[in-house]
């Protein structure tokens, strides 16, 4: 009993110690991140449509270099730990040729006011689309309806721009074989709300080469488009201006080295290609002034990394792919990795809310109370997916401590995969997503930098600095308290869910399916609590692994309980 007494005592102890480690974190970066950085290179970056190789790209690629240059982090040479703070660019050849937009326009023949204009939608134009023969193209258009079979055998499309309330891509094979010179589509998801913004197109893509043009049309463009087709014969004055060419891929990669395990490292990931302002020229701005903050308390001798700090922007779950699995030693030793997604939403004007997406736990299997998938969808997540680790509590710890401080809403959704941290996930490294959703204007040419809120970028980017400069310097007192936070989330996921499997068991399940369920989380939190024993940087004594073994048995018996508790 003494020794227990003794054990705790000492743990509270740590813990308080450990808080004090957190806060410090905090009021560095709270004083330092500078959102109006962020904010200027988001905007930088926007302006662009963005795509591997292409001039947007790689001129936001080399601003977010300059930004680097001017923190003090030198150009590598040889070794990525041969200063402190170091970056490099990967270029590599590109198998397809790179493409860019130029200008678009489309008028009815006849009316004053053009239907569409790329200044305005720049998502009308998809990606590989040819331009158009100089001058542009006049030509009747043919409204076909679906785009079904007997809808174009009923149509005469030869020499015609084929316009169809369907995606343009369905289209494309029979307007080809028909003779059309062109292809005209719509079609975008009800969370982007149509009717309401008109003017959003979603931006995609078409097949390279394909031998025929195609445009996206917003809501409003195809209704004008549609009620001046049903009226009579309607022609069109299209002109397309693209650019096709060989290029390469461009990978800025970036590392605060670790004074004791430098190859232990926690890597954050921003991807640049995509068109938006939310998606993700955000992420872009936020994770370079991230660096630009780490470097300043790096050179003013403020934080003092034990483990490296990585960060890289790149082309989405490719380039971070690549980092992962091209060299295998390297891999070893990323012990954390962190996406940034779409992290600047001005809510009030996107909808949605901040979220963390978690790595796989047994909430992605199943998901209820208050876990709730986002509209993007559930990924197909079995029990030999999930990943046990103490990171996803300890991620959203630290986020709900800031979102108290700075009054900011914070959530969670279960895994769904789909950007950075899928890459991370897939090659079993502890990897979290931070992003927004539902957005209404996600992926469309509405998610401009109106919509964006610097206040944001602050609040994710103290958030995620914070939550590295704690691991990367993790001591026994941090490992301490993440066993009591823990410990403690787990007890309250356990009794969350044995009061909901006894509703389920209330209304029909059968019991062997609830228990199962308990028996899951237990063992995922069991797991999860072993983990923390590699999070010092530097373990000295056994009573983290003491501490764990104690938690361990509480979590047990508390499962035990509940598993008893369902009759």
């Amino acid at each position: 009993m003494k020794k227990l007494l003794l054990l705790g005592l000492c743990l509270l102890a740590l813990q308080v110690s450990a808080q004090t480690q957190r806060d410090t974190y905090f009021k560095l970066t709270r004083a330092n991140f500078n959102e109006k950085n962020a904010l200027a290179t988001t905007a930088f970056v926007e302006q662009y449509f963005r795509l591997p190789g292409n001039t947007g790209f790689n001129a936001s690629i080399h601003h977010v270099e300059n930004i680097l240059k001017k923190a003090g982090f030198i150009q590598q040479k040889e070794n990525e730990f041969e200063a402190p703070l170091t970056y490099r660019i990967e270029k590599r050849p590109m198998k397809n040729k790179t493409w860019e937009p130029v200008s678009a326009n489309v008028a009815i023949v006849g009316e004053a006011q053009a239907l569409l204009n790329f200044s305005t939608n720049r998502n009308m134009v998809p990606i590989n689309c040819p331009s158009t023969p100089e001058g542009g193209v006049t030509a009747e258009v043919v409204f076909v309806g679906k785009g079904t079979a007997d809808d174009f055998a009923k149509a005469d499309v030869k020499g015609k721009i084929v316009f169809g309330e369907v995606a343009a891509s369905r289209l494309m094979s029979a307007a080809l074989k028909a003779g059309a010179v062109g292809v005209m589509g719509y079609s975008l998801p009800k969370y982007n709300q149509p009717e309401k913004y008109q003017t959003s197109i979603s931006f995609g893509g078409m097949q390279a080469n394909a031998g025929i043009w195609s445009l996206f049309l917003s809501y409003a463009a195809k209704e004008r488009l549609k009620a001046a087709c049903l009226k009579g014969k309607v022609t069109l004055k299209v002109d397309i201006k693209t650019k096709i060419y060989e290029s390469e891929e461009l990978t800025l990669v970036a590392n605060v080295k670790g004074s004791i395990n430098a190859d232990e490292r926690f890597v954050y990931s921003a991807h640049v290609q995509e068109p938006g302002a939310n998606d993700n020229a955000t992420g872009v701005g936020t994770l370079a002034e991230m660096a630009r903050v780490t470097a300043s308390l790096v050179k003013s001798g403020q934080l003092k990394p034990q483990r490296t700090l990585t960060f890289l922007w790149g082309d989405e779950i490719v380039g971070t792919r690549r980092y992962i699995t091209e060299d295998k030693e390297r891999a070893k030793g990323i012990l954390w990795g962190m996406s940034l997604d779409m992290v600047g939403e001005d809510t009030q004007k996107t909808g949605g809310t901040f979220l963390i997406e978690k790595m796989p736990d047994p909430s992605a299997i199943w998901t209820r109370g208050n876990d709730k998938h986002s509209e993007w969808g559930a990924g197909n997540v079995t029990e030999k997916d999930l990943i046990p680790h103490y990171y996803n509590d300890f991620i959203f710890d630290i986020c709900k401590e800031q979102g108290k401080f700075a009054k900011w809403t914070v959530n969670f959704n279960p895994f769904e995969g789909g950007s950075d941290h899928t890459p991370f996930i897939d090659n079993k490294i502890p990897g979290l997503l931070m992003w927004h959703f539902t957005d209404v204007f996600y992926h469309t040419d509405n998610d401009r930098i109106d919509k964006v809120s610097a206040t944001t970028m602050k609040n994710v980017g103290v958030s995620a600095l914070t939550a590295a400069y704690t691991l990367v310097t993790a001591t026994e007192t941090t490992a301490a308290a993440t066993v009591a936070q823990i410990k403690a989330d787990a007890l309250l996921r356990l009794k969350t869910e044995f009061e909901l499997s006894k509703k389920a068991i209330a209304a029909g399940k059968p019991v062997a399916d609830e228990k199962h369920i308990i028996e899951v989380w237990g063992k995922y939190y069991v797991d999860a609590l072993a983990t923390i024993g590699g999070m010092a940087v530097k373990p000295q004594t056994t009573r983290i692994g003491s501490a764990i073994k104690v938690a361990t048995l509480e979590v047990e018996k508390q499962t035990a309980s509940y598993l008893d508790g369902l009759k």
